[in-house]
């Protein structure tokens, strides 16, 4: 069986180094997407601190809100959706919810998907053993 001249193909040898260059490329890229995908969860953390800053901030600038909301039910009147779903979902502490004084935001993540290194080097983050990252955020209401 002759191959005629005008017939056009690939090697077996070119298409195995192709794939072998795609198996390489793939081995790299993928642990990177992994690392960005773990640190959104990190992000939504600080987002939904950030938002709930925002809506405690939102809510004493009405001049007739001078009392202290109750702390058990902050989310409800916050109104602030947090990050997550199911028993992954964020959870959110406020203390010290006096316009007086300092705020304290407590995040717990509980997808527990946020990097040891990221938390470890951010001076906003901590970590309990066994347990959850957790966000912490100050405000001071002037």
């Amino acid at each position: 069986m002759f191959r005629k001249k005008n017939e056009k193909g690939f090697t077996l040898i070119e298409l195995m180094i192709v794939i072998a260059i795609i198996g390489i490329l793939a081995a790299i890229a993928i642990p990177n997407f992994i690392a960005y995908r773990n640190k959104a969860f990190c992000s939504a953390a600080e987002s939904d601190a950030n938002s709930i800053a925002a809506a405690i901030a939102d809510y004493f600038a009405v001049p007739s809100r001078v009392d202290t909301p109750d702390t058990v039910a902050t989310t409800n009147w916050l109104g602030v959706n947090l990050s997550g779903q199911g028993n992954a979902q964020n959870e959110v502490v406020v203390t010290g919810l006096d316009p007086n004084l300092n705020i304290t935001i407590t995040i717990d993540d509980n997808s527990e998907r946020c990097p040891a290194d990221y938390t470890a080097a951010m001076d906003d983050w901590s970590t309990i053993a066994g347990g959850p990252s957790i966000f912490t955020k100050l405000m001071q209401l002037q």
